[in-house]
């Protein structure tokens, strides 16, 4: 798992020749520590063959702003520097998983 700032979003995420889950979370925000086992499960899972990274909105303004996030934790789900998918919420650790498999 990487941590994605707007410094290395554009080298990490856009030009990323993996599918990349990209987790926008907060340290205070209940529900993103809930996911983060999910996470960071599936980044060793996927390890070699995607991208999995966590920004943090409150250390980073632009990205998420850029994106429009207003709800944590919101993972995005990027192929080819474009979004394809999204999550708003927790969720499963398998529903994860499934829009991950979508993009290989």
């Amino acid at each position: 798992m990487i941590e994605i700032t707007d410094a290395n979003f554009e080298k990490e995420v856009l030009n990323s020749s993996k599918p990349v889950v990209l987790d926008f979370w907060a340290t205070w925000c209940g529900p993103c520590r809930a996911i983060a086992p999910s996470i960071e499960k599936l980044a060793e899972s996927y390890e070699g063959r995607a991208v999995v990274g966590k920004m943090d909105v409150d250390a980073n303004d632009d990205v998420p702003k850029t994106y429009g996030i207003r709800n944590i934790p919101t993972v995005l789900y990027f192929k080819d520097g474009k979004v394809v998918d999204k999550m708003v919420g927790a969720a499963a650790a398998d529903a994860f998983e499934e829009k991950l498999k979508k993009l290989l």
